[in-house]
């Protein structure tokens, strides 16, 4: 089957021409490639004016998002054997009191540290954006 037109007022018919220097060439075929467009598109989308997201992929190595990882592990572990405990008709003691109480501070604890990582990422995140504004501010 043979694919569908475009509707005439969505074909591009008029063609622009225009030079670039291999520096403007390889910094908008980048930006393009970041986005995951053609480079026609693209540039068609930043002369319409039209949001164009570029996606990057974060990938962290920190040794504190595993320690992290293992502690709620640990953690699960323990309120695991806490509720076990208590389904089974087990009796309220001053050790499972105190490992619950150890749990909520481990919990409190890690909720800590984990907005501590969040904020890095959002430091970071932020830093890209000012970079991509600068980037496009140069170049335009």
């Amino acid at each position: 089957m043979a694919r569908q037109k475009k509707a005439k007022e969505l074909k591009h018919n008029h063609r622009i021409m225009l030079r670039l220097t291999d520096a403007e060439y390889e910094r908008l075929s980048a930006l393009a490639e970041a986005a995951t467009l053609p480079l026609a598109a693209y540039i068609r989308r930043q002369i319409t004016g039209k949001q164009v997201i570029i996606k990057y992929e974060l990938v962290a190595d920190l040794t504190e998002l595993k320690k992290l990882i293992a502690k709620f592990g640990k953690i699960g572990s323990n309120l695991d054997q806490i509720a076990r405990h208590f389904n089974s008709g087990g009796i309220h003691s001053q050790e499972i009191r105190r490992t619950i109480r150890q749990s909520i501070t481990d919990i409190y604890e890690m909720k800590y540290e984990v907005s501590s990582v969040n904020l890095l990422f959002r430091f970071i995140r932020h830093r890209i954006i000012y970079a991509e504004k600068l980037i496009y501010s140069s170049f335009w």
